[in-house]
């Protein structure tokens, strides 16, 4: 296998001694795709690829990930697997979610370059001969970056679109905006990235964290070839919300700038009851009212500084724990045969 091998330095940074991979040989290009009730579309999606893959001149393998689907689609995927023997099927024991199972397709990935990718066609594959090519020329991570996405609303285009510059914004390194987990990254960027000992992770900030040369292919999305989207509004908010914490600082920085305009405003209405109180006519006093909503603001800054902690804190209990990202129960096919059974990231 091509790659590089990762270690440790004494301050525990990650080290890639191996030499880079020669990419304008052959080579092996590994597709990782997470499956959760694909039953409707895995079949076209397979098919899409085995006719895609094969122009990019370089040899492949397919890494599914059943995440714990309820309909038939395991075993879809296990008659792929047995008629294809360049097909992998890895079976988690339970729903982990799509982060956790692209991260276990990620650290059972073998090739020079590794494309990550969803199982609903809304991201073509005829996009990734284009990837494989800005690798060839020495882009470490080339990102699918959307023209358009079509079959969307506009309220979710916009909200999207916000979302990614107020994530971007808020990240301590650059993060590239109108994408999702469709890219190809080289195996040094993969090392790196399997190597981080987070347990919750979100590989949309870990790649780009890990630096190397990214480079946007831009593609038109389509909308989904069949199925359902599995992100409800509440787990797109969840998803977002991990992204933030996970990877940004800035929620507990904008306690402190919470706790600045507070200051601010007491000190200015301070101010201006003493002079009215020494130059104006007397006054009965502040009404009710705006001695509530006063409070009612100043709560409202208290609860949301301590939600915003104990966020971190649920976090961080979370990594304490040990426990692993995902469980594999079984690999099926005979490009899986030397693949170990479980990992704990």
């Amino acid at each position: 296998m091509s790659g590089q091998a990762t270690v440790h330095d004494e301050d525990g940074g990650i080290l890639l001694r191996r030499p880079l991979p020669e990419r304008a040989g052959r080579g092996l290009l590994s597709v990782v795709i997470p499956c959760h009730n694909e039953r409707d579309v895995i079949e076209a999606t397979h098919s899409r690829l085995t006719e895609v893959l094969p122009t990019t001149g370089m040899d492949f393998e397919i890494i599914y990930i059943d995440d714990g689907s309820r309909d038939d689609t395991l075993e879809k995927l296990a008659a792929i697997a047995a008629r294809d023997g360049r097909v992998a099927v890895i079976e988690l024991s339970r729903n982990f979610g799509q982060q956790a199972a692209m991260s276990a397709g990620l650290a059972a990935a073998r090739g020079a370059a590794i494309v990550i990718t969803d199982a609903d066609l809304q991201d073509p594959p005829e996009v990734i001969p284009e990837m494989v090519a800005a690798w060839r020329t020495g882009v470490d991570v080339a990102y699918g970056r959307r023209r358009r996405r079509a079959g969307e609303t506009a309220f979710k285009l916009a909200t999207a679109s916000l979302y990614h510059r107020l994530l971007a914004r808020l990240m301590p390194y650059p993060m590239p905006v109108d994408t999702g987990d469709f890219k190809l990254i080289d195996r040094a960027v993969a090392d790196a990235v399997v190597a981080l000992p987070e347990k919750r992770r979100y590989l949309r900030s870990l790649v780009p964290w890990a630096g190397f040369r990214h480079e946007p292919v831009w593609y038109d999305r389509h909308p989904r070839a069949a199925g359902e989207t599995k992100y409800s509004p509440w787990k797109l908010v969840k998803l977002a919300g991990d992204a933030l914490v996970l990877s940004s600082d800035a929620p507990l920085r904008l306690t402190w700038v919470a706790a600045a305009t507070l200051a601010t405003i007491g000190t200015l209405a301070t101010a201006v009851a003493a002079f009215s109180t020494l130059v104006g006519p007397p006054r009965e006093g502040v009404s009710l009212a705006a001695i509530t909503a006063v409070a009612s603001f100043v709560a409202a800054i208290q609860t949301a500084a301590v939600a915003i902690v104990g966020e971190y804190v649920a976090r961080t209990y979370r990594e304490v724990q040990g426990r692993p990202p995902w469980v594999v129960r079984r690999t099926i096919g005979p490009a899986a045969e030397s693949r170990s059974g479980s990992r704990a990231a």
